[in-house]
């Protein structure tokens, strides 16, 4: 009886964090699919079918708006290598930022598309710092929407925020994204870099398989091809 009981406390935080990272990845998965259903104040579809790729960080708090705070946790997915689809996902946070970094709303969701493979390259790296290591401005919104600046023509990195409603483009600015090697132990068993993740097919864990399944139903080209070819 002791043995079990010990073996219960034991196995007790590993489910919770199971929980959780299943949580997140359905809560990303709900704010993409809602994103893109809203009709002129989505992501521009042309955007999304040009992304290397994606990064969603749901949930935000803005109490966490300091300097050094943690801002929130989220995931990458990139488009595969081999074949069409997108990748399984690997887990970020998001911190630090100046002062001024401040979004409004109890809570934010952040959807960023990196859009060539030098913002892909330095994202996958443990540490990145957006508009330091790679460019990135505010991106376009709404599904057609083709009037851009030539920041984002020429940003590595689109970015947009959704708070009480209002969708928009977001500049994050001296924000910086880490890879989250205890998360990714979480998902996977043991941890493993992004990178890994990304690029050599690794295994979709079963909680994400909604996030996938909706990235792959908006946009599943193949890398290098356009929507559509």
């Amino acid at each position: 009886m002791k043995f079990l009981l010990v073996a219960a406390i034991a196995i007790t935080p590993m489910i919770a964090k199971d929980n959780e990272s299943a949580k997140r990845l359905n809560d990303a998965a709900d704010v993409f699919s809602e994103v893109m259903a809203a009709p002129d104040k989505g992501i521009p579809q042309e955007m999304l079918d040009h992304a290397h790729c994606i990064v969603i960080v749901p949930d935000l708090k803005t109490a966490a708006f300091v300097v050094g705070g943690k801002y929130g946790k989220g995931y990458i997915s990139c488009r595969s290598k081999v074949g069409p689809g997108w990748s399984a996902p690997g887990t970020v946070r998001i911190e630090g930022g100046s002062v001024g970094f401040q979004i409004g709303g109890s809570s934010t969701d952040l959807i960023m598309l990196v859009m060539n493979e030098r913002g892909a390259d330095k994202l996958l790296s443990s540490k990145f710092t957006l508009g330091v290591e790679g460019s990135v401005a505010a991106g376009p919104v709404g599904r057609t929407a083709t009037a851009q600046t030539d920041a984002q023509m020429h940003a590595d990195i689109l970015s947009w925020s959704r708070s009480q409603g209002l969708f928009a483009g977001l500049a994050l600015e001296g924000a910086t994204l880490r890879e989250d090697l205890d998360d990714n132990a979480d998902l996977y068993g043991k941890k493993i870099e992004n990178r890994a993740i990304v690029t050599k097919k690794h295994r979709m864990p079963p909680a994400a398989q909604k996030l996938i399944m909706l990235l792959n139903k908006y946009s599943a080209r193949e890398e290098g091809t356009t929507s559509g070819q």
